[in-house]
């Protein structure tokens, strides 16, 4: 309500009723009495109206609320002036200029206190002299048109008009009196001869209803918040404008319009970096990539003296990680682009600068394997691990089967035989890994289910194991250690059913067995607890049960986990 009632006398101000903008401000300062532009406003309003006693008090508060604002010190100049308190005036001025040195109103106001301090006092006929209306009054007047062909009354005058103060060392002569008169409207009488008795030894002035025009006061200053606010709105409004057309023509392909648009809008108002970003944006669709990442740079530095958004300042810094980014597919240099993105993120984490980020350093990393890739030197990494491995020297051979895999990171053999050599560590989650990356290069590799099954067993995943076994088998049927690896998964199963495992065989197992998801969905399926149920209870229904071949599969894995005992 008081941001309304201020625009409301602002408006009023700007249409010159300066008795309605001190109404609108006054209600204004009701709402909000500890805001300083409101009594500022007010205060140019009342010395508008000439109310400079009133515009001196708004003016002391403004500097009160706001002793740091330059704008304060110049109300309070104004003011003073306007009561002929010349001194306190150039105090006022001078004070504002000590905030802001550079202001050219607190500048001209100065200047007009101290000439208006040093000056002497004005004759008060002094503006009857002023400009060509007095030539035009003493030609058209009978009596001193005369005068004017006389070349001394002619300097005389001039001079009064270039220093009116020196009216007083002219009236003497009776020409300068009889000029004087006619431009007053005043007729003056002179003493004669005839008029000497009993006439005063003064001249006697006749007044004929004379018109004397009373000495304008100073005029305040304009009201600058009003004409800056008004200004800055067209400004704002006629560079939006632009930004619009710079988006149709961006979106039908015309950039260079675009840019034409988006470079005007920036000329017309430079506190919206969204001009700056837009005009990146063409530069980067076009393929000037370092147009591109000047922009984003001007508009990063002025976002952050504007104390912009910061998510503003974060897409500009996005957008220049992307020009970087194209330009590392030549220049094969990725660290600029991720630290460009790494520095949007501080600013604001958004979703998309992050997966942008995230593709750069994968870019990053594929460049650099493909820098490092040689599969010759691939092939005596690994051949140096599996003369290691031999040896028994499993954590020599893991170093150089990690080299293999570096110089090529598509050799399946490097992956098989690091997951041998962890399985022998006892490292048996990143054996696995290494089996299950091996069959994922080469599905037909044999060694890769060998390797998965090897470590599968060893974990007493025993049905897992089957069946990676027997994945095998299908590649490869004849492979003896997947036949191997089948014999001892079906000895291990066996034994379990028969009821065969020690105490803490069978207490291991059911404890590695609640682990298994899949374990624990069987058990909490309301279908498979009435199941087991039946088992105990109903002979008849579990024979039932028994024919159908999903539960009779989910059964064995209850049964190889150690979960549930056959007797």
């Amino acid at each position: 309500m008081a941001d309304e009632a201020k625009a409301k006398g602002n408006a009023a101000f700007s249409s010159g009723d300066f008795a309605s903008a001190v109404t609108h401000f006054t209600d204004a300062i009701n709402l909000a009495p500890t805001n300083h532009v409101l009594f500022s406003n007010r205060s140019a309003a009342h010395a508008s109206l000439h109310q400079y006693e009133k515009a001196l008090s708004d003016a002391k508060k403004t500097v009160e609320l706001k002793p740091d604002w330059a704008k304060g010190y110049s109300r309070l100049g104004a003011a003073h002036l306007g009561l002929n308190h010349h001194e306190e005036a150039v105090e006022a001025y001078s004070k504002g200029l000590e905030i802001d040195p550079s202001n050219e109103a607190l500048k001209s106001g100065l200047a007009d206190a101290s000439r208006s301090r040093a000056a002497p006092p004005p004759n008060p006929f002094g503006d009857a002299f002023k400009g060509p209306e007095m030539w035009a009054k003493l030609t058209a007047d009978p009596s001193t048109r005369g005068f004017l062909k006389q070349p001394d009354f002619v300097n005389m005058m001039q001079e009064i008009q270039r220093n009116p103060s020196s009216l007083n060392l002219y009236l003497k002569d009776q020409r300068v009196m009889q000029s004087l008169g006619v431009l007053l409207n005043v007729q003056f009488r002179t003493q004669t001869g005839d008029e000497a008795e009993g006439a005063r030894e003064e001249d006697e002035m006749v007044v004929n209803e004379p018109v004397v025009e009373k000495k304008r006061e100073p005029e305040p200053e304009p009201e600058p918040e009003v004409a800056e606010e008004k200004e800055k709105k067209e400004r704002r409004e006629k560079a939006l404008k632009e930004k619009e057309m710079g988006n149709a023509a961006y979106k039908k392909k015309d950039f260079e319009t675009a840019i034409k648009h988006y470079s005007t809008a920036i000329e017309i108002d430079d506190e919206d970096i969204s001009f700056i970003t837009n005009r990146a944006a063409v530069h980067l669709e076009m393929g000037k990539y370092d147009e591109c990442i000047k922009d984003c740079d001007k508009a990063v530095e002025r976002g952050r003296e504007l104390r912009s958004d910061y998510k503003m300042v974060a897409k500009a810094l996005t957008r220049k990680g992307t020009a970087l980014g194209k330009m590392a597919k030549v220049s094969k240099d990725y660290e600029p682009v991720i630290e460009t993105y790494q520095k949007a993120l501080t600013e604001h984490r958004n979703p998309d600068t992050l997966k942008r980020l995230n593709e750069a350093e994968r870019a990053k990393k594929e460049l650099e394997q493909q820098e490092y890739f040689d599969p010759a030197i691939g092939d005596e990494e690994r051949e140096k691990g599996n003369q290691f491995f031999k040896e028994q020297k499993y954590p020599d051979a893991v170093r150089h089967y990690t080299e293999a895999i570096k110089r090529n990171p598509k050799d399946p053999r490097a992956y098989s035989n690091r997951a041998a050599c962890y399985t022998k560590l006892g490292a048996m989650p990143e054996g696995l890994k290494d089996a299950e990356k091996c069959i994922e290069l080469d599905p037909t590799f044999s060694k890769g289910y060998s390797r998965k099954g090897a470590v599968q067993f060893f974990m007493k995943e025993y049905d897992n194991a089957m069946e990676t076994y027997q994945e095998g088998l299908k590649h490869d049927p004849n492979n003896q250690e997947l036949l191997d690896g089948v014999r001892r998964c079906v000895q291990q199963i066996n034994k379990a059913n028969r009821g065969d495992l020690t105490p803490e065989e069978l207490k291991e197992r059911q404890a590695k067995g609640m682990q298994d998801p899949e374990i624990q969905n069987i058990l909490t399926d309301p279908v498979m607890r009435q199941v087991l149920s039946d088992l105990q209870e109903n002979p008849a229904a579990a024979q039932k049960h028994m024919q159908n071949p999903m539960i009779m599969n989910k059964i064995q894995k209850l049964i190889s986990s150690g979960i549930v005992q056959m007797k």
